[in-house]
């Protein structure tokens, strides 16, 4: 496996951030690794990179350990944290071949040319890392990322803060990269996981609470359908949450509502008992498609 997590605890004072997470990627795997804000994702992050130790639990990274092995992690994973890690005041070109020093790379001036072609940095090499675009900043740091040919890329939040265009751009760079690589990535964006990913991996207050292929999850293995109505009048959402098998009621727009059931359960009868006892007119209903956006707030959810 590229990545074997096996019960990992971390504790911060009294605030337990991860709770016992055991979870494995196998080679060539792109898992997208989602949760709240919060949730854990980082600090997990930062123990697989052997930047912070767990307060229990095991992990290996490119089959090795975090714990008596942790240089050889650090050889074998590219990292890309949340806030991007640049000196500003260094030219791009200059700046790749300082990480490919420090990582003792033989052959630098190559290896700094294939990483600028292939992240699409050389109309750009020759510029200060400051005055470049945020879309930019990130091919840089994906560049460093890569620059040793590591194993395992670990990416935390690669895409927050781009415009649509940068985001469409990063995001066919990383979807070509994990051609080749196993990917790790922390993203809260949905539309992202489905494009990219072939997994997912969803945590929440530092619990993991689903960890299945995507098109899984939606499929209902979580036994869960929507339907979607729209009534002719107002309707509150605690009043639908009283129909026997609706577990989520939300308002798409107006008078239209998502009602989440379990998938064993018709909820069609009761839905229009329902509108008979209010005396509320229904103007349409239809099965709604789950979308994994749709799981997400199932499974991380406040609960009442």
């Amino acid at each position: 496996m590229s990545i074997s997590v096996r019960h990992i605890t971390k504790n911060y004072g009294s605030q337990k951030a991860l709770d016992d997470i055991s979870f494995e990627v196998g080679a060539g795997e792109v898992v997208g690794f989602l949760g709240p804000n919060g949730a854990g994702k980082s600090t997990l992050m930062k123990i697989l990179t052997c930047f912070l130790p767990p307060t229990s639990g095991s992990a290996s990274v490119a089959g090795s350990d975090i714990y008596s092995q942790s240089l050889k992690v650090r050889r074998n994973v590219g990292y890309l944290p949340e806030h991007n890690p640049l000196y500003l005041d260094l030219y791009v070109k200059e700046y790749l071949e300082l990480v490919s020093g420090l990582h003792g790379l033989k052959d630098r001036s190559a290896r700094v040319k294939r990483m600028i072609e292939q992240v699409g940095l050389g109309p750009e090499q020759h510029k200060l890392i400051g005055a470049l675009s945020k879309g930019y900043r990130q091919r840089v740091g994906l560049a460093q990322a890569m620059i040793h040919d590591p194993q395992v890329l670990i990416l935390d939040e690669p895409t927050s803060g781009l415009d649509p265009n940068q985001l469409v751009e990063v995001r066919a760079l990383i979807k070509r990269i994990g051609e080749e690589k196993t990917i790790l990535l922390s993203t809260h964006i949905m539309q992202e996981v489905e494009a990219i990913c072939d997994r997912v991996i969803i945590i929440d207050k530092g619990r993991l609470v689903a960890d299945d292929k995507a098109k899984v999850l939606r499929s209902g293995k979580l036994q869960r359908e929507a339907l979607e109505i729209e009534f002719g009048q107002d309707v509150r959402a605690d009043l639908l949450l009283n129909i026997p098998g609706v577990l989520l009621a939300e308002n798409k727009q107006g008078d239209q509502w998502i009602l989440a059931h379990d998938a064993s359960v018709d909820i069609r009868p009761a839905v229009f008992q329902f509108a008979v006892d209010h005396q509320l007119q229904v103007l349409g209903m239809q099965k709604s498609e789950r979308a994994l956006e749709d799981v997400f707030k199932e499974l991380t959810r406040p609960k009442s």
